[in-house]
């Protein structure tokens, strides 16, 4: 089988594509067929080994994938050859074909398509995770969603505004918040133009926000977190600008303001049970029409590593995904 191989760590430009045996399965996993496969922050960290997970050379990238059940282990129970499926492998997804634990694997609901499939459980889960969770975001209240226009961004945008509350769409450029305004964003706000605290203290008549939803980092972290309002939360989601913010704690004291982490990874290995309500409620939202999974660009297996640069670059909107090979009919 062909398959994206991260030999030494690096930027996107230095993985190759090459022919590797197919992998065997243990007694508790799968084998699927890997029909597309969707491009993630931590993919672009992975290959420069900077990211927590630390897989041994060669691998192949690729966390989120969507696919069909090839073949079962002998203690595998709920599923069978030819099952639609997602599942979720931390790296390995950017590949024809991968093995993964039975538990990492899910049902791929009836009339979604394989790309968009490989494209919603991880954003979606981490911004229904992060907002109806974690911030426990009410109807009625402001919310500020840094990078907007990205994966998980758009995601908390669409979730926001189901959940009822004022959505305010925070991106870097026009082109980006448009997209943002197509998705239900309330209001849109370009902070390469704007400084941000003051930005968001106009469009609050001086009270603030509820919550700020950063997946962004760096100097954002900051000012967001000066314009949160008395009882704020500020989401912790990541740093794609490169940089861990050290923002100073007092802003937090003097406002009420709780800093929470968002680590949807480790949730669904901690909660599991939980998760499951939670993907259940992301479905009926999507069956009902109120998330639509945005999909910029769709790569080949070959061109893998411009899909990950084009992540990296912070230029896309949305969601890139990769089909390593393509569905039977």
């Amino acid at each position: 089988m062909r398959a994206l191989l991260c030999k030494k760590f690096g930027p996107p430009d230095s993985l190759t594509v090459e022919e590797v045996a197919a992998p065997e399965i243990m007694p508790r996993q799968v084998l699927i067929d890997v029909y597309a496969a969707a491009v993630n922050f931590p993919d672009s960290l992975i290959i420069e080994n900077k990211y927590q997970t630390k897989p041994d050379l060669p691998f192949s990238p690729g966390g989120e994938l969507s696919g069909t059940i090839a073949a079962v282990g002998a203690e595998v129970e709920g599923f069978d050859e030819g099952d639609e499926v997602i599942a979720f492998s931390g790296y390995g997804a950017f590949a024809e074909q991968i093995a993964i634990d039975a538990a990492r694997v899910i049902p791929r609901p009836a009339g979604i398509d394989h790309v968009t499939a490989a494209s919603f459980v991880m954003t979606y889960g981490t911004s229904y995770h992060a907002l109806a969770d974690r911030a426990a975001l009410r109807a009625g209240e402001t919310l500020l969603v840094l990078g907007a226009a990205g994966g998980v961004g758009l995601a908390a945008v669409e979730i926001g505004m189901a959940l009822g509350a004022h959505v305010i769409a925070a991106a870097s450029s026009d082109d980006k918040l448009a997209v943002c305004r197509e998705h239900g964003a309330d209001e849109t706000l370009n902070y390469a133009e704007q400084d941000l605290k003051a930005a968001i203290k106009e469009r609050t008549d001086g009270r603030g926000v509820d919550v700020v939803y950063d997946p962004v980092g760096g100097a954002m972290t900051e000012a967001a977190l000066r314009g949160c309002a008395w009882r704020g939360r500020l989401l912790v989601v990541g740093f794609a600008s490169g940089e861990i913010p050290k923002p100073p704690l007092n802003l937090a004291l003097l406002k009420g303001v709780s800093v929470v982490g968002v680590f949807w990874g480790s949730f669904v290995e901690r909660e599991p049970e939980q998760n499951q309500k939670q993907l259940e409620a992301l479905f009926r939202m999507l069956g009902a029409g109120q998330l639509r999974p945005h999909i910029s660009a769709v790569y080949g297996l070959e061109q893998g590593g411009e899909a990950i640069a084009a992540l990296a670059s912070r230029q896309s909107i949305g969601k890139i995904v990769i089909k390593p090979r393509e569905a039977r009919l």
